[in-house]
């Protein structure tokens, strides 16, 4: 079944994550997404390990469904403005300014192929004080405020281990991509759509702008607590880790029976959600106690009965087996023309009459040009 953007082709310019992980999730639902590379060493992402048989990984997780050209932008520009009159998305990360150096600013593009739609990826953004600045993952979570909530309560600031800033701003502009589709419905024409990686992180931060926001005051970092909810954190148990969300007042009724202290409830430092909050830190303490008794198994188990929402701890080779994963066609096997099989993750949102889908490997280097500029 074709997916739901079949017929629609992009140039993808991007390199790195932001960029190419807003390509995959066009071409997950069917857009012919033609990769754009420099003939020399293509995408920064090819060279990044770990590899299989001399090719990276990470590359072939969110460069899948894409077809490769390469191109010099610089000298094979009239090459690509050929292609930008077929195109309905370009799609760019570069640093900003850099599009306009190349000749390939909205103003030419658009003049172009009025239906075109440009999206840009940038660190800070097209204005703005900080716009022609490079901008990393790194830095735009220090500047976002994330690092300076996130980790103990004591220490420096620490980094989120996953590229929250990249790919939130992936995915932010492939929604802006499809906003702009259907504002071009209705008018017939493009337009230019952009994020950055500051602006995607800072969105984020919704419970530590809500508390600047009230109170004016520095958001604290609270380790495990939530900001909002509480007990909602992680415990030990026997035998490892599980997470508990007694984020309502039955949820924390609940739990009190089950660890066999139900007089928590009454206690008037824990009477609402408020009280919970503010006094924390001595409520896990009483539950810990008692979690640490058990397996996480058993606690699961009486959790799950009870209808609180609770699960483990996983680390990743259980969580890419985890039955709940396989059967929401989490891990998708591909097979790669150097590296044989490859597993992959699969397509996150689920339609339910055009299903998107994983149907071809991220491509070698320049593998499409014939195909690509014969077309």
């Amino acid at each position: 079944m074709a997916g739901a953007l079949e017929g629609l082709l992009v140039l993808d310019l991007t390199s790195n994550l932001s960029g190419p992980y807003c390509a995959m999730m066009l071409a997950d639902h069917g857009a012919d997404v033609i990769k754009i590379e420099q003939p020399e060493g293509g995408d920064a992402a090819r060279h990044m390990p770990p590899f299989v048989n001399g090719e990276s990984a990470p590359f072939m997780i969110w460069n899948r469904n894409k077809r490769s050209v390469t191109m010099d932008l610089k000298k094979d520009r009239e090459k690509f403005l050929k292609l930008v009159d077929h195109a309905d998305f370009v799609v760019e990360n570069f640093r900003a300014g850099v599009m306009q150096r190349l000749g390939l600013d909205w103003k030419t593009l658009h003049a172009r192929n009025p239906e075109l739609i440009l999206g840009s990826i940038s660190g800070f953004g097209q204005t703005g004080p900080y716009s022609t600045r490079g901008g990393f993952d790194l830095i735009t979570q220090g500047m976002s405020g994330l690092m300076s909530v996130n980790g103990p309560e004591d220490g420096p600031p620490f980094r989120l281990p996953i590229a929250i800033s990249d790919v939130t701003a992936g995915m932010f502009l492939a929604f802006g991509l499809l906003a702009a589709l259907e504002a071009r419905h209705r008018t017939g024409l493009g337009q230019h759509v952009e994020t950055s990686l500051l602006e995607a992180a800072t969105s984020l931060c919704v419970y530590e702008a809500a508390h600047y926001f009230a109170t004016g005051t520095r958001p604290p970092r609270m380790g495990q607590q939530h900001r909002g909810s509480s007990p909602y954190q992680v415990f030990a148990t026997a035998d490892g880790y599980i997470t508990v969300g007694a984020s309502h007042q039955k949820f924390f009724e609940g739990v009190c029976t089950i660890v066999a202290l139900p007089e928590l409830v009454a206690d008037p430092r824990f009477l609402s959600v408020a009280d919970r909050v503010a006094n924390n830190k001595a409520l896990v303490a009483l539950l810990q106690a008692k979690l640490a008794q058990q397996s996480s198994a058993h606690w699961l188990a009486a959790l799950e009965a009870a209808g609180i929402p609770a699960g483990p701890v996983l680390h990743f080779d259980e969580v890419f087996t985890d039955p709940q994963i396989l059967a929401r066609d989490m891990v998708v096997e591909t097979h790669h023309p150097v590296t044989g099989p490859f597993r992959t993750l699969g397509v996150t949102v689920k339609l339910s009459d055009t299903p998107g889908a994983v149907h071809r490997p991220a491509p070698r280097l320049g593998e499409h040009n014939k195909e690509v500029l014969g077309e």
